[in-house]
């Protein structure tokens, strides 16, 4: 698998950003602010994260999405981790990122990737978003605040 920056002539992979983040408007904004990266496998694209600046030195990781078919198998991780090293390569000091609290697995995996839990935005995705999403049998209603010194 190889994991590469989009490029600017090429279309997002607005399908698997979808099932990280299920707003395409949210999506489509925050993809023309930020960077696309995408795992290949055989050329086709079958992961996808976007780094977003923020503040000076901070970067937030805004979405991370494997496609169906390939999850459970460590590319999710893989993304993260890669992420995270882009992140240190441009010259920034933190990664950050959200994530809903109903998103068990993700939360799992973030931690052991080195994030910690800095704080919780009450309600965001109530706020956000028009339609409920539930995840894992809960109501997404909190984004989960994580953060990493790189």
């Amino acid at each position: 698998m190889d994991i590469r920056k989009l490029k600017i002539e090429e279309q997002p992979p607005t399908e698997l950003l979808l099932l990280a983040d299920p707003s395409p408007k949210i999506v489509e904004e925050y993809v023309k602010r930020g960077e696309c990266f995408v795992a290949e496998r055989d050329r086709q694209i079958i992961g996808v994260y976007v780094l977003l600046p923020t503040r000076p030195e901070t970067v937030e990781l805004v979405n991370v999405s494997v496609a169906e078919q390939h999850q459970n198998r460590g590319i999710g991780k893989q993304l993260v981790m890669d992420a995270i090293r882009t992140a240190r390569i441009k010259g920034y000091k933190t990664i950050e990122l959200g994530t809903g609290n109903s998103s068990v697995g993700q939360l799992a995996l973030y931690q052991k990737c080195g994030f910690r839990i800095i704080g919780v935005d009450i309600d965001f995705f109530i706020r956000h978003y028009e339609e409920e999403i539930y995840e894992n049998g809960i109501q997404c209603r909190d984004m989960i605040r994580l953060s990493q010194n790189l």
